[in-house]
């Protein structure tokens, strides 16, 4: 457990803590820094040098708060803060799903970050709730227990308040993509039911060089699969030994 200026967040480290360089993986919406492709990334960055790190996010799983703690904008602050907290180090960020999404919005304009990865990301606000799914004005969102390498019968259950949209309504990555060179990273799902390629071939589009794109023959949750897993560490890597 980390204590940030605004938060208290558990946290998974691998490498060594002095290293002069940062990781911090962002878990999708709702999901949790333990699972398998959080953890496959971790390892792997670790190898290439990185203290590499993920958390939950604020009042999420083991990160105390209530659940109006999670949005967009504590998401970015979270961000921003174990950066500082950690000695404002040359930081890589990544992240599946809305994890990608804040580490574009975050990548952008934090100074002390160098490179960002979106995995199978939207660049602009959460996609507004089925009103089927609302009860009692939240949307219930039930996900995997970790490792979340297959699906569990038992679930995490979440009732996200509607405020978690109104507040991811006013972020849009794109024109700050189109002026950040940054090297960037776009990872898109050619199976992924949930965030449409066509956005995420958007972003890369508008983005500025550096920036690479890379296609993965899977479903939105690529943990799901080992092997899709090892893609990204393997793309992952030439993309961080081109750009040094």
């Amino acid at each position: 457990m980390v204590k940030t200026d605004s938060f208290e967040l558990a946290m998974i480290t691998k490498g060594d803590e002095n290293s002069t360089k940062l990781a911090i993986l962002i878990p999708g919406r709702l999901d949790t820094k333990d699972y398998a492709h959080n953890i496959s990334h971790i390892d792997y960055l670790s190898t290439k040098g990185y203290y590499a790190l993920s958390f939950d996010p604020p009042g999420t799983w083991d990160s105390p708060g209530g659940i109006e703690l999670y949005t967009t904008t504590n998401n970015i602050k979270a961000v921003d803060e174990l950066i500082e907290h950690l000695g404002n180090k040359p930081t890589l960020l990544m992240g599946h799903s809305r994890g990608g999404t804040i580490a574009m919005l975050a990548g952008i304009k934090n100074p002390f970050v160098t490179h960002f990865v979106s995995v199978f990301s939207n660049y602009a606000a959460p996609v507004p709730p089925d009103p089927e799914r609302i009860v009692n004005g939240k949307l219930i969102e039930l996900r995997d227990l970790p490792p979340g390498a297959s699906r569990t019968e038992e679930k995490k259950r979440f009732e996200l308040p509607m405020s978690y949209f109104e507040d991811g309504a006013k972020y849009n990555a794109l024109d700050g993509l189109s002026t950040c060179t940054k090297p960037k990273l776009f990872f898109y799902g050619e199976r992924d039911t949930e965030n449409d390629p066509k956005n995420i071939k958007k972003a890369f589009e508008v983005a500025a060089e550096p920036k690479v794109m890379h296609g993965i023959d899977s479903e939105h949750d690529y943990r799901l699969h080992s092997d899709k897993i090892d893609e990204v560490n393997s793309f992952l890597g030439e993309f961080l030994d081109s750009t040094k």
